[in-house]
């Protein structure tokens, strides 16, 4: 029969294989994060430019998947919460999005 010290490391591995660890780390960070995320302090104003550069890695993280991680930057940056329209990105950065799979 097997050990409670077996039956964690197969459990652990299994959870790792799985992607799910992970994940669920990235969850508690996120979460403990908003715990003590004093929202009592505004963050600071962003600039224009800053609002470009974390529009730009917002959307990298949400294209990834790592939306607790996005969640993380737009509490700490002072982003806003709904996304700048991706057309107003393009213009103000003056690039061209492919039309095959939007990407720019």
């Amino acid at each position: 029969m097997a050990t409670v010290t077996e039956l964690k490391a197969v459990l652990k591995d299994t959870l790792e294989k799985r992607g799910v660890l992970g994940h669920v780390r990235a969850r508690i960070r996120a979460e403990v994060f908003n715990a003590l995320d004093d929202e009592s302090e505004p963050p600071p104003p962003l600039s224009h430019e800053n609002l470009l550069i974390n529009e730009l890695i917002r959307e990298y993280l949400e294209f990834n998947k790592y939306k607790y991680t996005a969640s993380v930057l737009i509490a700490e940056s002072g982003q806003p919460v709904v996304p700048l329209d991706r057309q107003f990105l393009i213009r103000e950065l003056n690039a061209f999005e492919e039309s095959k799979d939007n990407t720019m």
